[in-house]
Order: C-alpha cells, then sequence, then structure tokens
C-alpha cells in the first residue's frame, strides 16, 4: 500500500472541498453579513501579516478551540457552526485540510481561499502586520515565497541536482 503524502491529501481533499477566489471573497467582505475569517497559519506567519478581521486558530490545536472545555477553546468559532466560515492559510493547501476537519466537527458552510493569501495579495487585496499597519504587496510577495533549503527537498531532489552536474 502506497502511503499518503501532503499533496496526495490535499488532492484528495480539495475534490470535496469548497473553494472561494479571493475576489469573490473581496466581494464576500463587504456584504452585510461577511463570512468569518479563520486564519490557521502559525501565530508568527498571522502577524507578520493577514487580512483584517480575521483570527488565527493554528491548524495544530483547531479541534480543541472549536469545542468547549479547554484552555484553547475560542468561543466565537465554537458558536460559528451554522455561520458561513472561509479557511485562510499562505497558499490554500492547509486550509483545505482544516476546512475538512471544520465539517467532520459539525460546521456546515465551510470553504477554504482558493490559492490563499498569496493569491489575496496578488489580487492587491489589502493585509496588515499584527500592528494594524497595511503591507506593501512586494514585501509580502517576498515573505510568502521563502527559499526552501536544500535538505528539505529530499533525496529524489538532491539526486537530481547530482544528475544535472
Amino acid at each position: 500500500m502506497q502511503r499518503e503524502t501532503y499533496k496526495t491529501l490535499v488532492a484528495a481533499l480539495t475534490n470535496e472541498t469548497q473553494e472561494i477566489m479571493p475576489w469573490d471573497l473581496a466581494e464576500e467582505l463587504t456584504t452585510a453579513a461577511p463570512p468569518m475569517l479563520l486564519d490557521i497559519r502559525c501565530p508568527d506567519e498571522f502577524a507578520a501579516a493577514q487580512i483584517p478581521g480575521a483570527i488565527n486558530v493554528p491548524r495544530g490545536i483547531l479541534e480543541i478551540a472549536v469545542d468547549y472545555g479547554y484552555e484553547e477553546t475560542v468561543p466565537e468559532l465554537v458558536e460559528a457552526r451554522d455561520r458561513r466560515i472561509v479557511v485562510l492559510c499562505r497558499s490554500g493547501n492547509r486550509s483545505v485540510l482544516a476546512a475538512h476537519t471544520l465539517r467532520q466537527m459539525g460546521y456546515s458552510e465551510v470553504l477554504s481561499l482558493r490559492t490563499g493569501l498569496r493569491g489575496w495579495n496578488d489580487f492587491e487585496q489589502p493585509l496588515c502586520n499584527a500592528a494594524g499597519q497595511r503591507m506593501d504587496p512586494d514585501q509580502v510577495d517576498v515573505m510568502f515565497s521563502p527559499p526552501i533549503a536544500p535538505e528539505k527537498l529530499g533525496p529524489a531532489s538532491a539526486e537530481r541536482a547530482n544528475l544535472a552536474r
């Protein structure tokens, strides 16, 4: 049996997950009943650049944040099971996994931001830092595209690099 990978998990769940494009989300945010924005990135990522008004619940504590009785409980999120929620991450992959989890936990209308905050930034929609200051889109672009260290690329990448020499 072949093991699942991050990419295969995301690909399988993308077919089951409703997604929203950045321009459609931007329009929804101007309505009388905007969706809840749930950013599931790590706290340092969230502090660096976020959509104004989003709440941050890292994916690692999502399951306990959506139930009462835990130190990590987020009451606003627990009570939003019937509210439209758009899950955010950097590229739209982690948000697919988190949206799946929320649906399993009884949330009725959960969407993932397709293309993530990268696409939001590409569409030149506002992002701010933890102090609420608007971020420069070019600066955010660099922040959202960190280089991957060679040792993190895995053995297959190293073999390809050696063959190319």
